[in-house]
């Protein structure tokens, strides 16, 4: 003879999720690179709007570097090298560093 039985558990199961830790794109100020050049490796790359890219840009230009944005480590990387093989392929020393905030 066979019998069914419903077995009911009562276990909660905790889980912690950690959200990722974050990098800052961080652009560096040099006396050859354009500025229209780093406008639109701004808005190319990192999405900006013009006038949130020419901010960005003044800022970079001021104070000797500048966040093009802030991401996963994967994507701050990916974003880096794009931005740095449109750079060179211009002719631009333009150079960026990416940072753990």
């Amino acid at each position: 003879m066979s019998t069914k039985e419903n077995i009911v558990m009562d276990e909660k199961v905790e889980i912690t999720i950690t959200p990722p830790k974050m990098y800052k794109v961080v652009f560096l100020n040099d006396d050859s690179t354009p500025m229209e050049l780093v406008i639109d490796i701004l808005q190319s790359v990192f999405k900006h709007q013009f006038s949130d890219a020419q901010k960005i840009t003044l800022e970079i230009h001021n104070s000797g570097s500048g966040i093009a944005g802030v991401y996963p480590l994967e994507l701050a990387e990916t974003f880096s090298i794009e931005a740095t093989h449109i750079a060179r392929k211009n002719g631009s020393p333009l150079k960026i560093q990416v940072e753990q905030e």
